[in-house]
C-alpha cells in the first residue's frame, strides 16, 4: 500500500516531522479500512411498496394446494412461475408479480419460485411477504460460485451479474415435483391470464418461447465464431431462430434427463477461451436450443421495449395482439418514470407499480 506514494521508502517516512508522521499513519489506517472492510458500510434501504389486495380464484377453479414438502408430486392445476429477486430489479419484480395475479382467473393456484443470492435475501423475503401477504412462494438461494469463473464480460454490465445466469440452474434449484415452470424476467408485465401460456403443448421439446425468425441471427455471435468452421457448423441443418430468454416455458423433467445445464455450461467455457459472443446468458441458449424450440404466440413476449443494450431508446410495440410487455434492453420503465423522461409505452407499466412514492405518503 505504502509503495504507491512518492515517499514510499521507510527511511523517508522516518525523517518526516512527528505530526506529519502521525497524519500519514492515520490516513493509511482509514484507507486500509475502506479497502479491506467494505461490508461495514451501511446497506442501501430497499424500496417500500403498497400492500397488494388479496386475489381470489374465480368460479370453476379447481381447489388444490401445493406443498414444497411433497417434493415428488406433480399437480397440473398448479401454475409454477420462476423469477429472480434482487435489490436492483425489485421494483420490476413486484410489478410483474402484481400483473400476473391481477389478470389470472385462478390466482390462488399460482406458486412463485424466487431465486436470489445470499445478499439481502432475508430483507427481500420480508418485502415480498409484506407486499403480497396471500402469495404462495418459495425463496431459493443461488450460489454465485456456480458461475463465478464462467461469466465473460458483455456489452452491458447488468448482463454480467451472476443472477442473470440463474435460469440455467432452475432444474437444480427447484423441487423435483415441479415438472413445468414458466420463467419470467423482472422487467415485464402480464396483461392476460397466465394459464393460457401455462397450457401450451411442448410436445417432445424441452423449451417453449416466442421465436423471431426474421432477426439477423449472425448478429448474436462474433466474427470469430462464424469464421471457425467447427463452431459455425453447430447450426448446420437447424432452422435456428432468435428467441428471448426472458419468457420461457420449460419442462424441468426433460431438462434434467437431457443434462441441459451441462450443455449450457459447455458453451460458457468455450466463450471464456474464444470470445464467441457479446450478450451474456442469451447466446448459450441459442446454441443449445435454437431450432428446437416449441413456438409460442408472439403476444407472449412483446420484447425490446427497453430499447437496445447501449442507448435504451424508446420503441413501439410489435404488430399484433399483446399478452405480455417486456422492457428488455437498457431502458427500464421505473427509472425513466422517476427521471420524468418516460417513453410513451412506460405508461402501460405504471399502473402495476406498487412503489410507495415519498411525495404521496409524506404524512404516513
Amino acid at each position: 500500500m505504502v509503495s504507491s506514494f512518492p515517499f514510499s521508502h521507510s527511511t523517508r517516512v522516518a525523517q518526516m516531522p512527528p505530526n506529519h508522521h502521525r497524519r500519514l499513519c492515520a490516513f493509511l489506517l482509514v484507507l486500509a479500512a475502506a479497502v479491506h472492510f467494505p461490508a461495514e458500510t451501511a446497506a442501501v434501504e430497499l424500496p417500500k411498496f403498497r400492500e397488494a389486495p388479496a386475489f381470489r380464484n374465480g368460479r370453476g377453479c379447481p381447489r388444490t394446494a401445493w406443498s414444497s414438502l411433497d417434493a415428488h408430486s406433480h399437480n397440473p392445476s398448479i401454475i409454477h412461475i420462476a423469477m429472480t429477486l434482487d435489490s436492483t430489479y425489485l421494483r420490476g419484480s413486484v410489478a410483474g408479480v402484481f400483473s400476473v395475479l391481477q389478470h389470472a382467473t385462478c390466482p390462488e393456484n399460482i406458486v412463485f419460485h424466487f431465486i436470489s443470492t445470499r445478499h439481502r435475501r432475508d430483507d427481500l423475503r420480508r418485502v415480498i411477504t409484506a407486499t403480497f401477504p396471500y402469495l404462495k412462494f418459495r425463496l431459493y438461494h443461488f450460489d454465485c460460485n456456480l458461475v463465478k469463473g464462467k461469466i465473460s464480460y458483455s456489452v452491458r454490465r447488468a448482463l454480467d451479474q451472476p443472477l442473470n445466469y440463474a435460469r440455467i440452474y432452475l432444474a437444480d434449484l427447484l423441487p423435483s415435483g415441479v415438472r413445468r415452470i414458466i420463467y419470467f424476467d423482472s422487467d415485464l408485465i402480464v396483461v392476460d391470464d397466465v394459464a393460457k401460456l401455462w397450457r401450451i403443448n411442448l410436445g417432445r421439446r424441452v423449451l417453449g418461447a416466442p421465436e423471431y425468425c426474421h432477426a439477423n441471427f449472425t448478429n448474436y455471435f462474433t466474427p470469430k465464431f462464424w469464421s471457425n468452421a467447427a463452431l459455425a457448423a453447430e447450426f448446420s441443418g437447424r432452422s435456428a431462430c432468435y428467441f428471448n430468454t426472458g419468457v420461457m416455458v420449460i419442462d424441468l423433467w426433460k431438462w434434467r434427463e437431457g443434462k441441459y445445464t451441462e450443455k449450457l455450461e459447455h458453451w460458457m467455457s468455450v466463450q471464456k477461451r474464444h470470445r464467441i459472443y457479446e450478450l451474456g446468458s442469451l447466446p448459450p441458449f441459442l446454441l443449445v436450443f435454437a431450432g428446437d424450440v416449441e413456438g409460442v404466440e408472439h403476444r407472449w413476449n412483446q420484447h425490446g421495449l427497453g430499447g437496445d443494450n447501449l442507448e435504451g431508446l424508446c420503441r413501439d410495440l410489435h404488430p399484433g395482439p399483446v399478452s405480455l410487455l417486456h422492457w428488455s434492453g437498457k431502458g427500464k420503465p421505473w427509472l425513466r418514470l422517476d427521471s420524468k423522461r418516460p417513453c410513451p409505452l412506460d405508461s402501460l407499466w405504471a399502473p402495476y407499480d406498487l412503489f410507495r412514492h415519498s411525495s404521496l405518503f409524506a404524512d404516513s
